[in-house]
Formats: C-alpha cells, structure tokens, sequence
C-alpha cells in the first residue's frame, strides 16, 4: 500500500483525481465529507466528479464529532454559559475556520443558528494559524477534531465547552454533546470511508470491503480510533453508503443556504 498525498482545494483534487483512475482496485480513495458532501453545494465552477456517480463507496471507515473549545481566559467554562454569554453580547464572540465552507465553519454555523446567538466568523488560510490565534487569545472559540485540539486541551490552553455529536466521546468522558444542551440540530459529525472508481469490478470491491471489515474489527484499531475522538462506522457497507452520502449532503446543503456561505 502506497499512500500519495494530493492535497488541495478542500481535498477535491484528490478525490477528483481517483475519479478518473483506471477502476481496477489499485487506486483507492480515502474519501471524507468534505468533499463529497459539502463542496458540491457550494457552487464552485467547475466540479469534475459527481460524489454518487464518480465511485462506488466500498466501506465506511470512521466517524467523529468536532469540539467546541475556548481560549484559557474565556469567562464562560460550559455550554451554558457561553450561549448566555454570547446572547448578551451578540456579535462580538467570534470564531475560527481553517476556511469559508470548511467543516468547522459550518459546525460553528449550526450551533449558532441552533443556540439563536449571533457569532463573528473568521477564517483562515491554515488550521495552523488559527490554533495560534485560538493560544493567544485573539479567538474567543474555535470548532475543530480531536485529532488537532488535543495537544492544546491537554496542555490547558484551551478549555473544553462541549462536542457536537450526539454521544461522549470516550476519549472527552466530561465533555456533554450539543445534543444533551437542548440543540440537536446542532449535531455535527465527519465521516471517512473508502471509494473505488465507478465500473470497478464487483469482485474487487467485495475483496476490499471484507478487508476493511476484518481491519476495522481489530481491537488495536478501534483503541486507536477511540483515543483519537473517533469511532468506527464499517457497518456502512456499499449499500448504506450512498444514502448516508445523499443525507449528509442534503443537510450540509440546508446549513449553507441559510448562512450564505460560498466557495472561496
């Protein structure tokens, strides 16, 4: 197995470019939502892909929910207390993004419009910088995984206010869901899976839907995921896929047509 990095454009280059891959198993896609799910609805120009056509989705592979952290200093310390805080004064809490339409962007942007406060959001060009800024006390929050969060929460500078899944994680057990809040629309989840070019053989993708199966089975495996804020979704096999893809999408769709978001 050889893993080649294309980066780019909210990871529409990679996955564009396994789109047009010869469909014989040996280029295989590490699909995630953002491209699949969230940038078809943001009106770019030019979309060489169709998310339900371009592949066969073979397995789900991870789920995992964002968290909702504060600077050290922020005078609220839970969910609570930061909605009341940020009701009283509208506007002037702001939050960051590794971008406009990026997954985190909308996380903020649900739990605003479920919250029914008014938040500022600023993005920028690299997850990097804005943990600096998140550090430094220029953000007042941020949504992000735990994957990037957990240097920062386990170092204390940054605090947890909540996650938005609809369970704990096991690796945050004090952290409460924004379901447990009251804000269920507020639910934000990203998902991983593998995908193979459309026409690939049906043989092929039975073979590497069973290896992901036994991969995912692994206890080793799903310490890992768990540690990393994350749980494994490999009951979602090619069936079940493409209705998970068109839901997601239909719902990312509604969150940014009430916001306004588009395509930078």
């Amino acid at each position: 197995m050889v893993v080649e990095n294309r980066p780019g454009a909210g990871g529409t280059i990679g996955t564009e470019f396994v789109a047009r891959a010869q469909p014989d198993g040996y280029t295989v896609l590490y699909a995630s939502g953002g491209p699949m799910t969230i940038q078809p609805n943001l009106g770019l120009a030019k979309f060489n892909y169709d998310p339900l056509k371009s592949y066969i989705h073979v397995r789900g592979v991870s789920s995992a929910n964002q968290i909702l952290v504060a600077t050290s200093a922020a005078p609220y310390s839970t969910l609570a207390e930061f909605v009341a805080y940020a009701k009283t004064n509208p506007g002037k809490v702001n939050f960051g993004s590794p971008g406009p339409g990026t997954a985190q962007h909308l996380a903020g942007e649900m739990f605003q419009a479920a919250a029914g406060i008014k938040l500022t959001h600023v993005p920028y060009k690299s997850g990097s910088s804005q943990m600096t800024d998140m550090m430094s006390g220029i953000l007042d929050v941020s949504f992000d995984y735990l994957t990037v969060l957990r240097p920062l929460i386990d170092t204390g500078k940054v605090k947890v206010l909540g996650t938005t899944g609809t369970a704990r994680l096991a690796a945050l057990p004090d952290a409460p869901t924004v379901l447990e809040a009251g804000y269920p629309d507020a639910v934000s989840v990203g998902s991983t899976w593998v995908s193979v070019p459309a026409g690939t053989d049906p043989r092929i993708v039975g073979k590497l839907s069973e290896a992901l199966a036994a991969v995912l089975a692994d206890p080793g495996i799903v310490a890992d995921l768990a540690t990393n804020g994350q749980v494994s979704i490999a009951d979602k096999g090619s069936a079940e896929m493409g209705p998970f893809i068109v839901e997601e999408t239909a719902r990312y769709k509604r969150v940014i047509e009430s916001a306004g978001i588009a395509a930078h």
